[in-house]
């Protein structure tokens, strides 16, 4: 009895044993996370993008990992995605970021380790290569034997320019007889040693016939603006266009297959050839006194008004500048003959002609006000620029306006004479005044006037002016002897105003005026922080100027996307108010950054 009831316990005993190691071997185990970076092509053209997948299973960083800035090559951010699986009794969770790497020159490119923090375990992932093959211009035989679905080729109007001349670069899209359809062609890089890249705008197609095929043109041109002296290229441009080709399936009845044949979609990736060319530096001969680097070809109107004012009354004076050339860049020259006037700072207002935003009227109007009566007429306003066209200097005056400027003291009033009547006489005035017989009523003697507080308080109001006036003064020689203060308060209220632009052109929908403005603000910006010329602000100042100050990734990367943006809404605009509105609050907050950088 007692050796059966060992025998049983230590049955039970190795069965709950050999249990508890079953259950063991085989319980769900849990995964340690991982972290894996991909590219989806390790191999493409200049002009096209590869995706940068940052993958994480079985957790989710405390921050979304950031790629390093990488030279010569864009990294903008696209958004996350999730995925989550129950496969026989576990769970898998896989969070993926995605970036577009989008390349700026050919080349071979690394990018480097990446380490992110998930759930207190550091992990890294492996190095990624990426091969950028330059683009490459189908060349005359493959074009003129029709074997080209679609190709690109680029002319500019002169193979040199001068610094701050606007000249125009014409794209042409050819698209082979037999493209049934076909998207809207994107051009996603248009590089311009030398240049800086204005609007640009897309016309009308027309057909031309090239060797034994016909091909339809579609015309695009882009404003260029020579920024530096010296050998100059522009190109390669590289683009895609995604077109519709007859299906290669040839089979069943040759009446379905004409009507009813959809085709099959084919993206083709296009490039240029590159131009070099020269831009010279203006003439150093005959420079005019009041020549500000305007360049181009431009017509001079001044009006004033009112003429007949007194001593410190406004005067508005109207100068409207039309013709072509760089009108964003036009500025007020400065008239010395104007020494006995004040003038306040000028608003300017443009009127383009044309979609390139290069013809047009500019239009200045300045507050004036004469400082004493012996000015007699407004001097001749006068205002120069190169004529890039007869490779001279041209000077525009207006002759001076007369004035009538009177004092502006108050003027009595006029006494009016009364008729005399045989009856009006005028009493005899009296030599001796009868002796006062009352003396009135006795009242107390106020305090003297030096006692009182009301008198005291009077004598520090001269000294407060003068403090007040002598602070001021100080402040405003302070300010004019510091030309980047100016420069910083100046750029602050031109992007507030351009903040009110940029939400009333969202509302009106009219994205070619605020990418416009957009682009302009940027540049103001930039410049004023990098203290250089905003007309030479193109995005390689990002990783020229910016990166070796320390800007952090977050706010260099917010500005390439802005920058990318202005440059995708050239050739492709948005068409909602709500995506134009929803990019004010990303340009508020790469200004509010940008105020911590110290060049």
């Amino acid at each position: 009895m007692v050796l059966d009831k060992m025998e049983r316990l230590l049955r039970n005993t190795f069965l709950f044993g050999l249990g508890l190691v079953v259950l063991c071997l085989g319980s769900p185990r849990l995964d340690a996370a991982t972290f894996t970076a991909s590219l989806d092509r390790d191999t493409i053209a200049l002009g096209e993008s590869a995706t940068l997948s940052l993958t994480f299973e079985d957790g989710s960083p405390r921050n979304v990992p950031m790629p390093p800035n990488v030279a010569g090559l864009q990294i903008a951010y696209i958004g996350p995605s999730s995925q989550f699986s129950f496969v026989n009794g576990e769970t898998k969770s896989t969070v993926t970021y995605n970036f577009t790497l989008t390349p700026r020159q050919a080349g071979d490119f690394t990018i480097p380790t990446l380490a992110a923090d998930v759930g207190g375990q550091r992990l890294s992932s492996s190095p990624l290569k990426l091969k950028v093959l330059p683009p490459n211009s189908p060349p005359p035989e493959a074009i003129n034997s029709g074997s080209e679905v679609a190709f690109m080729r680029l002319s500019l109007a002169k193979t040199n320019f001068y610094i701050g001349e606007v000249t125009t670069a014409n794209i042409k899209i050819y698209l082979r007889d037999d493209v049934q359809n076909h998207s809207q062609p994107q051009i996603t890089s248009l590089p311009a040693d030398g240049f800086s890249a204005g609007k640009g705008t897309y016309q009308n197609a027309y057909s031309e016939q090239i060797g034994n095929r016909v091909y339809t043109v579609i015309p695009a041109s882009i404003a260029l603006t020579a920024t530096k002296t010296g050998m100059a290229s522009v190109g390669p441009v590289t683009g895609n266009i995604v077109v519709v080709l007859p299906s290669s399936n040839r089979g069943g009845d040759p009446f379905f297959r004409q009507f009813f044949n959809t085709g099959e979609q084919k993206q083709v990736t296009l490039a240029t050839e590159t131009l070099n060319v020269e831009s010279l530096p203006l003439p150093a001969e005959s420079v005019p006194p009041n020549f500000n680097g305007a360049v181009g070809d431009y017509t001079m109107t001044v009006t004033a008004g009112p003429t007949n004012v007194a001593v410190g009354d406004p005067i508005t004076v109207r100068v409207q500048i039309s013709g072509h050339g760089a009108l964003d860049a036009l500025t007020l020259p400065d008239q010395p003959a104007w020494r006995d006037f004040k003038a306040y700072p000028p608003t300017q207002n443009i009127k383009t002609t044309d979609q390139l935003g290069i013809e047009g009227v500019k239009t200045f109007e300045q507050i004036v006000t004469p400082q004493n009566t012996d000015v007699h007429e407004l001097p001749a306003f006068s205002f120069s620029f190169f004529d890039p066209g007869a490779k001279t200097y041209r000077t525009l005056t207006q002759p001076p306006m007369q004035l009538a400027v009177h004092s502006g003291g108050t003027t009595p009033a006029p006494m009016i004479a009364a008729t005399k009547t045989a009856n009006s006489q005028t009493p005899a005035p009296q030599d001796l005044l009868p002796i006062k017989e009352q003396s009135g009523a006795l009242t107390p003697a106020r305090p003297p006037l030096l006692t009182r507080p009301v008198f005291l308080a009077a004598q520090s109001l001269p000294v407060l002016a003068w403090l007040a006036a002598f602070v001021w003064r100080k402040r405003t020689d302070s300010l004019a002897n510091n030309p980047r203060l100016r420069r910083q308060r100046r750029v602050a209220g031109l992007v507030q105003s351009g903040l009110d632009d940029l939400r009333q052109f969202a509302t009106e929908n009219n994205s070619d005026e605020f990418f416009a403005t957009l682009f302009r603000l940027l540049q103001e910006q930039l410049g004023e922080r990098l203290d250089c010329p905003a007309s030479s602000i193109t995005e390689a100042v990002i990783d020229e100027r910016l990166v070796p100050l320390g800007t952090p990734e977050l706010t260099l990367a917010g500005l390439r996307e802005l920058f990318q943006l202005c440059n995708q809404a050239r050739y492709a605009p948005m068409r909602t108010s709500g995506e134009l509105a929803a990019v004010i609050p990303q340009f508020e907050n790469a200004v509010r950054e940008l105020q911590k950088v110290n060049a």
